[in-house]
């Protein structure tokens, strides 16, 4: 047997295995998102994990740390250079355009899944993590921005996740953006000397990402920075202003954060962040905005278009009530007699949408023991006698307390009890 043989197998760093009540949480946050999603209309989409890599070179800037650090690629063996997705919308954006897409515009789109980045681990960041999507593509009106905001607000009061706030800025039309652009270059390089290294760098290439910066040097000058109001055209303003009035229509509560921004030359109009301050520095559970010029950029035609991401990781750790997966009923059988009315049980009541399970071995302690730890709101125990006189015994598992029930009425009965 060879040294490596003999190691401990362990998963890869920043790569993560759920079981249990994780996995339950992770369940619980995308059935609630799904749930959500049929509410608004939106319809669910599937995109490949694997992408060229010239997808995201295109969409993300070849100068971002997410292309130029952080992604999965690779050569195949035809020499092609991929991808594994690091985020979603510039998948869905690209199918856009080489499917057809756009003759069911406007399309309201939701996906899930797995995504890549090769970025140090910390809590709620992962390398392998996973987020919930929405896309609204091909409507330029305020009220989808309205709308898919609302989903989001909606989707976090459905997980019971209170303490987030809701933090909204606009990034103008083109016209605003580029005057704005032009007065924070000129802000910025007047005070060379005092950026940091990666603000230096950003000053050349994104600009508005300086807004973002950490580093304390920068925020003494981000906080002179002239803001986007004085640069905002007549339309821009009315753009925004009619979505904050549908986000006040719909009760959706909200901060101005004028600070807020996205690097990118395509984004426009809203942009806007759930934040909570439970996770230390990754604030961020759902982010999102209007990115107008990403579908021209892939190639397609000019699409207006808004969407969020949120990370599940993120988000089941703000779920406070503790989830675990449902078991209805626990069968008990003893014999093997038992064994096999317990089969013909479990195939009718999960027929019904019960969610059942048994106990394969052990004595009836064990196995009881099994039902308890399950969940199990009830058990039924089938020996002997049962079978022999055509009953079951039903115990509720909170209570202790049980009856006999004939086998003909037995999911009459257990619909009163679990109703």
């Amino acid at each position: 047997m060879t040294t490596d043989s003999k190691q401990k197998m362990a998963p890869v760093r920043g790569m993560q295995d759920l079981l249990g009540e994780e996995a339950a949480r992770f369940e619980h946050v995308v059935d609630r998102f799904r749930d959500v999603a049929r509410r608004f209309g939106f319809r669910p989409v599937m995109v490949p994990v694997v992408e060229h890599t010239r997808v995201f070179q295109r969409t993300l800037g070849e100068t971002t740390d997410v292309v130029a650090k952080e992604m999965y690629s690779f050569e195949d063996r035809g020499g092609e250079s991929l991808t594994l997705r690091p985020e979603f919308t510039a998948g869905i954006a690209r199918a856009y355009v080489s499917e057809g897409w756009q003759q069911f515009a406007p399309l309201k789109l939701v996906t899930h899944g797995p995504l890549f980045r090769y970025e140090r681990p910390q809590k709620g960041r992962y390398r392998q993590f996973h987020q919930i999507d929405a896309e609204v593509l091909g409507a330029g009106e305020p009220a989808a921005d309205v709308e898919i905001i609302a989903f989001a607000d909606l989707l976090l009061k459905e997980l019971g996740i209170g303490g987030v706030t809701l933090q909204l800025n606009t990034l103008g039309d083109a016209q605003t953006r580029t005057a704005w652009r032009a007065a924070l270059v000129a802000h910025f390089s007047a005070h060379m000397e005092m950026l940091s290294q990666d603000s230096r760098r950003r000053l050349e290439s994104n600009p508005l990402r300086i807004l973002d910066s950490k580093d304390a040097g920068d925020q003494a000058l981000v906080a002179d920075a002239p803001g986007i109001d004085g640069f905002m055209s007549a339309e821009a303003g009315a753009f925004f202003e009619s979505v904050q009035k549908g986000l006040q229509a719909s009760g959706v509560g909200f901060v101005r954060a004028a600070r807020l921004v996205r690097g990118f030359d395509y984004y426009r109009h809203t942009a806007f962040e759930f934040v909570t301050d439970r996770l230390g520095a990754q604030g961020t559970v759902i982010g999102g905005g209007r990115y107008d010029g990403l579908v021209e950029a892939m190639g397609g035609p000019p699409t207006p278009a808004v969407g969020w991401a949120g990370g599940i990781e993120r988000l089941m750790m703000l779920v406070d009530s503790p989830v675990t997966a449902v078991i209805d009923v626990a069968v008990v059988p003893m014999g093997a007699a038992a064994d096999a009315e317990a089969a013909a049980i479990l195939a009718e009541l999960r027929s019904a949408g019960l969610s059942t399970e048994q106990g394969w071995r052990g004595n009836a302690k064990k196995r009881m023991e099994r039902a308890a730890r399950s969940g199990a709101r009830v058990a039924l125990i089938l020996g002997d006698d049962e079978v022999a006189a055509g009953t079951v015994t039903v115990k509720l598992l909170d209570t202790g307390a049980q009856e006999q029930v004939a086998r003909g009425d037995l999911r009459a009965r257990l619909a009163k009890l679990l109703a």
